[in-house]
C-alpha cells in the first residue's frame, strides 16, 4: 500500500509537530494494545472499554497516516510500521515508569534522597551532628552532602544542584531564597608555641600587623568577615598562607606557620592541650551565624521537608543574634 512507503522520520517528524494537539493518552493506549495483542485486554488493562480503545486507535492511524495493527479474528498484530513506533513508545513507556518510580521513592519520607550543600564551618560546628540524630530517627532516607564556600553553596542551591543549603554567615541572599539562623559561633585568634607570647595580654590589631596570618582563599565567605573586620578597623587583611579549610587553618597554626581565626568551639581542645594559645583582642570579633538558606519557589522532597523542619525546629533552642 502507498501508506508503507512513508519513511519513520516522516511519521516521527508528525508526531512531534502535533504532539500538543494529539492526545498523549493514544500512545498509552497503543502501547498496551501492542502489548496485549487485543483491544478487549488492552481495555481491561487501561481501565477503559473497548469502543473507546478501538477509536482512539483508528484516531492515532489517521493521525499518523498509516496502518499501525493488522486486525484478524485471531486479535491483532503490529505492522511493520507499527513495529517501528513500538520501539519509540515501549521505550518511553520504560522511562515513564522507571521515573515514577524514582519519584515515588524520592517523596517516600523513609526512603527518600536528601541532597545538602554545607561551608565547612557550618558542616563541622553544627550539621554532622544534626545528621546524627536524625539518621537515628530515620534511617532509611539517604543523604548527599557537597562542602562548598559559602557563595559557591548559595550558587549551588539557585542552580537546583541541592535541596538547601547549610552555610556560616556572612551571606548576601535575595528571594526567592530564605534564610533561617540555626546558632551562633564566635571565632578567636589563635597562635602556637611560638607566638605564646603574644597571649600574654590583650593585643590591638594594629599590633599583630606584622604577624603572619593564615586564612581561607577570598571567595569564602570567612575571608570575606575579616577583611572586612579588618577595614573597619582601617586595616588591610593580606593574609601569608592561604588553606582551603578551616582544620587546615588550625594545623598551620599549631605548627608555627603564623596566626588565625578560628570558631572557639573547634579551637577549644587545641586550646586545651597546650597545643595553641588564644589570643585576646581589643577589637571585639563580632558573631557569627550558621543559617539554613532555602529556595522558597522549588517544591522539596517529603525527607528534604522532613529534614529542613527538624534543623529548623532546632534552632527555637539555641540563642542567636541575628539579622538574617
Amino acid at each position: 500500500p502507498a501508506v508503507i512507503t512513508f519513511s519513520f522520520s516522516t511519521i516521527t517528524n508528525s508526531i512531534l509537530q502535533g504532539i500538543d494537539r494529539m492526545n498523549l493518552d493514544y500512545y498509552k493506549t497503543f502501547y498496551y494494545v501492542a502489548l496485549s495483542k487485543n483491544f478487549t485486554k488492552a481495555a481491561e488493562l487501561l481501565g477503559n472499554n473497548q469502543p473507546n480503545v478501538t477509536r482512539s486507535m483508528n484516531n492515532l492511524e489517521a493521525e499518523l497516516g498509516c496502518r499501525l495493527f493488522a486486525r484478524s479474528n485471531r486479535g491483532v498484530s503490529l505492522t511493520p510500521i507499527g513495529e517501528q513506533l513500538f520501539q519509540y513508545v515501549s521505550a518511553a513507556m520504560n522511562n515513564l515508569e522507571q521515573g515514577e518510580e524514582e519519584i515515588k521513592k524520592t517523596l517516600n519520607i523513609e526512603n527518600g534522597l536528601v541532597t545538602i550543600g554545607s561551608s565547612e564551618t557550618a558542616l563541622r560546628l553544627m550539621l554532622l551532628e544534626r545528621l546524627g540524630s536524625f539518621h537515628e530517627e530515620h534511617p532509611k532516607i539517604h543523604f548527599r552532602i557537597s562542602s562548598y564556600s559559602t557563595p559557591q553553596t548559595i550558587q549551588a542551591l539557585k542552580e537546583g544542584k541541592i535541596d538547601f543549603a547549610v552555610i556560616s554567615t556572612p551571606v548576601d541572599i535575595k528571594k526567592p531564597l530564605h534564610k533561617t539562623p540555626l546558632m551562633t559561633f564566635q571565632d578567636v585568634l589563635i597562635g602556637g608555641s611560638k607566638y605564646r607570647e603574644l597571649a600574654s595580654k590583650t593585643r590591638s590589631l594594629n599590633e599583630l600587623m606584622s604577624y603572619p596570618f593564615v586564612s581561607l582563599p577570598p571567595e569564602t565567605g570567612t575571608r570575606m568577615f575579616y577583611t572586612q573586620y579588618f577595614m573597619n578597623q582601617h586595616l588591610s587583611f593580606h593574609p601569608e598562607i592561604e588553606v582551603a579549610a578551616t582544620d587546615q587553618i588550625r594545623l598551620m597554626v599549631r605548627y608555627n606557620l603564623g596566626i588565625g581565626f578560628c570558631p572557639d568551639d573547634l579551637a577549644a581542645d587545641y586550646i586545651a592541650r597546650g597545643e595553641v594559645c588564644q589570643i585576646h583582642l581589643q577589637e571585639e570579633i563580632p558573631k557569627r551565624q550558621i543559617c539554613l538558606v532555602t529556595d522558597e519557589s522549588k517544591v522539596l522532597s517529603s525527607a528534604a521537608r522532613k529534614l529542613r523542619d527538624a534543623l529548623a525546629a532546632d534552632a527555637n533552642y539555641r540563642p542567636f543574634f541575628c539579622d538574617c
